[in-house]
């Protein structure tokens, strides 16, 4: 049985992963090799893209942290859970995700479907 906290907090760990390289290792440990992650502002396969979008991401908003918004759900291969992003000990998340990951057999990540629910204008 997948312990489907365990993957997203490790997902989570990912994107909060600072050292480039460090955040590439965390990558490739996570996903498959053939793995994807598509949002509606990126669309990417394997590590390097997806390592990129995290550090477009982390770019995008120095000094924030991703935390997960709530309790993980999932069966089967698949997986759910809500994000937040804001700067450390912030009250209220700049901006607010859902998640959809799916899971290969060995427990890594084949595919994430990111939806972006709160984002600052």
């Amino acid at each position: 049985m997948t312990d489907y906290t365990a993957v997203a907090e490790r997902y989570i760990a990912a994107w909060n992963e600072r050292d480039a390289e460090a955040r590439a290792k965390a990558v490739a440990e996570l996903w498959t090799e053939d793995g994807g992650y598509t949002d509606p502002l990126a669309a990417v396969t394997g590590h390097d893209g997806i390592a990129a979008v995290i550090a477009g991401a982390r770019e995008m908003f120095p000094g924030f942290v991703f935390t997960l918004g709530g309790p993980v759900d999932g069966h089967h291969d698949v997986a759910r859970f809500t994000w937040h992003l804001g700067p450390e000990g912030a009250a209220e998340p700049v901006v607010i995700g859902f998640d959809v990951v799916t899971l290969a057999e060995d427990g890594r990540i084949r595919n994430v479907y990111g939806f972006l629910d709160k984002v600052p204008a």
